[in-house]
């Protein structure tokens, strides 16, 4: 599996951990938000929210691991684009039944409140039960049927009441598309990508041409 870590400013200092109980699972890791560095553009979650839609939509990653302070912020501003289904992760449980009734494609992490000590344990237990084989697989076991048909209506009512994202990139103020278009690490992938949606591509290319 393909999975970009997105962090905002707030959370900057907790990225190294989330790696570390990333790696060594068999998953590619693109680390693509702030990472505590010292002269990084400070990204809110207003920015990452889009940052991670935009990935999941081009298909460059298959899951988003995101959050902030409390994952709140992340969630509300990730689940305002299309195609995203994000859940609040605050234990392995969550991680344990997200990951079997919902089956999302991204996760949003409370990363200093509660996070407390021996929060990068508790970290590496959820990814133990979010990335899973038993993912979509159900709970309680003869709820599996309604839930996956649950899981592709709500796919539909998502494209159904979004406008297409290059019309949403287009429309958005540029005081969040710029700071997110432009951040380094996460333009390079981005210009790597938009071939995938020429429309996108374009709406993109207008805002960097502009200067937003």
């Amino acid at each position: 599996m393909k999975i970009a870590v997105i962090n905002e400013i707030s959370a900057a200092t907790k990225n190294a951990e989330i790696i570390h109980a990333l790696e060594g699972r068999g998953h590619e890791l693109l680390n693509l938000g702030n990472t505590g560095a010292a002269d990084e553009p400070q990204l809110q979650y207003i920015h990452t929210g889009l940052m991670s839609a935009l990935l999941l939509h081009l298909k460059v990653v298959d899951f988003v691991v995101g959050g902030c302070g409390t994952g709140i912020g992340y969630l509300n501003s990730v689940l305002q684009y299309p195609g995203v289904v994000c859940g609040l992760i605050h234990s392995p449980l969550d991680a344990w039944l997200f990951a079997r009734i919902n089956d999302g494609n991204c996760a949003s992490l409370p990363l200093n409140q509660g996070y407390g000590w021996a929060g990068e344990i508790n970290l590496g237990m959820i990814f133990d039960e979010l990335f899973t084989p038993k993912r979509g697989s159900g709970f309680p076991e003869h709820r599996a049927e309604p839930q996956r048909n649950s899981r592709f209506t709500l796919a539909e009512i998502s494209q159904t009441t979004h406008q297409p994202f290059a019309t949403i990139i287009r429309d958005l103020p540029l005081s969040v598309t710029g700071p997110a278009l432009q951040y380094p690490e996460f333009s390079q992938v981005l210009r790597e990508s938009q071939q995938r949606d020429p429309m996108l591509e374009e709406a993109i290319h207008q805002i960097l041409e502009s200067g937003g």
